[in-house]
């Protein structure tokens, strides 16, 4: 259902709910509009309607008042007059509020992944999740998987089909980090040469570092660094999830194809970025439960 289409009172009454029962309010308004890639690095504007589903989001909140409210989305949106005007209405809503800009491998994601996080709670504020000490890395999590294409797991197995001028292209690449510009002239694309930013297209990722930014577009080579670190292939879709954080015992729906299920994983939040931030979230909920009841 088309989310501007719902609303929130009536699904109150279908849950059974009153306004402040809810606990946490989460959402990820879509983010395309907003995206670096489509702005030109913010160079122009975009008007894209689904930027203003951050509206929506907005009168959820208005409307259910849950204690907690968590928003991701991708860090140019702080700088849209929307976002200020969202901030504003819930702070007059009684909301105590703050933002940041954090990086998933930060919080035991092996991936690097900025995003906007929006935390803010009823008469209460709630702090950002504590970063851990050592982030992890593609070895940590890639190393150890079986063969891709006869292991078993749909999502490792699934084939690639390349012409052999892009595989001969893929095993020139160095291994471990290798970029398309170690390659001899006469292998450089004729667009490669013509341009001097996409440098992680046609790249290999390092093993001792954290991936870049898993998109939808993972499983292809020219849409970004997402080749494996020593085999002459791109990331499979179980990997691209491990490196999104999904335990590998993860089930995806498989035959909608590749594409769709990239897409899937690429705009999927990972989990461990999320959850580091939700207990919080609770703990902060949970204390002042308590301190309610002592004060009683």
């Amino acid at each position: 259902m088309n989310i501007e289409h719902l609303k929130p009172i009536k699904l109150l009454k279908q849950l059974n709910l009153k306004k402040g029962d809810i606990d946490l309010l989460a959402g990820c308004p879509p983010c395309q509009g907003f995206s670096m890639l489509r702005t030109l690095n913010g160079s122009m504007r975009i008007n894209d309607p689904r930027n203003d589903l951050l509206q929506d989001f907005q009168r959820f909140v208005k409307a259910l008042r849950p204690r907690a409210i968590m928003m991701e989305n991708v860090p140019p949106l702080v700088d849209d007059e929307r976002f200020l005007c969202f901030s504003n209405e819930l702070k007059r809503l009684g909301y105590v509020g703050d933002h940041r800009i954090l990086d998933a491998a930060d919080y035991g994601v092996p991936q690097r992944r900025r995003r906007l996080i929006y935390l803010a709670g009823y008469g209460i504020s709630i702090p950002f999740a504590d970063k851990i000490r050592k982030h992890k890395s593609v070895k940590d999590v890639l190393s150890d998987l079986p063969k891709s294409g006869e292991s078993g797991d749909v999502a490792h197995d699934m084939p690639e089909h390349r012409s052999e001028k892009v595989m001969r292209i893929i095993r020139l690449i160095p291994k471990d980090g290798g970029s398309r510009t170690d390659l001899p002239e006469e292998f450089q694309l004729e667009c490669h040469k013509r341009c001097n930013g996409f440098s992680d297209v046609y790249g290999r990722m390092a093993w001792n570092n954290v991936a870049p930014t898993i998109t939808s577009g993972c499983f292809n080579p020219s849409k970004g660094r997402f080749l494996h670190p020593k085999e002459d292939r791109a990331i499979t879709m179980r990997e691209a999830a491990l490196l999104q954080g999904f335990p590998i015992n993860y089930k995806f729906a498989s035959e909608t194809g590749k594409e769709a299920l990239a897409e899937m994983i690429g705009n999927a939040l990972p989990p461990p970025f999320i959850t580091a931030h939700s207990r919080n979230i609770m703990q902060m909920l949970q204390r002042n439960d308590v301190s309610k009841a002592s004060s009683n």
